[in-house]
């Protein structure tokens, strides 16, 4: 399927759910957006098992700490995997080149900053430190940082 269209059909089909949207393993993942990264299969969970908030690079912004003050006050998540992965697009990101491209096309650069990142290890302990100083998230019982490898498929932690 590549076309809205075709969503739109598939999304006829009646993917209906009876739970209640508390994720099964009061677990919250904040990951990239790449393709390549499927959280569901990465931590052989299911439909209603956690929830996952996903931006360009996995980076911990303001909008991630909104959405998991959300997700641990509303919906009782206690844990947080922060996932982020190799080969990733933010990784070396050139963001006055991208100012200057979003700026030809749209007629203005974009108002919040890209956060891309030169050493991925260090940008997941960073998140994670962003994370576990949040007075946001004090219901959050663990924070853990990860790297997962797009290539082999295997996930090394960095911060526990």
């Amino acid at each position: 399927m590549t076309t809205s269209s075709d969503l739109i059909r598939a999304a006829r089909l009646g993917l209906g759910s009876t739970l209640d949207g508390r994720p099964k393993r009061r677990l919250a993942v904040v990951t990239c957006m790449d393709a390549r990264v499927d959280p569901w299969r990465l931590l052989r969970a299911g439909v209603g098992d956690m929830h996952v908030i996903r931006n360009a690079g996995g980076v911990v912004t303001d909008d991630v700490i909104r959405s998991l003050s959300v997700s641990t006050m509303r919906f009782g998540t206690n844990q947080v995997q922060l996932v982020m992965h190799t080969d990733c697009g933010m990784l070396g990101f050139d963001e006055s080149s991208f100012r200057r491209d979003m700026q030809d096309m749209a007629g203005m650069p974009p108002p919040w900053p890209m956060m891309g990142f030169d050493d991925l290890e260090a940008e997941v302990a960073r998140g994670v430190d962003l994370l576990r100083s949040s007075p946001m998230l004090t219901a959050v019982e663990r924070i853990s940082g990860h790297v997962f490898d797009v290539r082999t498929g295997r996930m090394e932690t960095v911060a526990a």
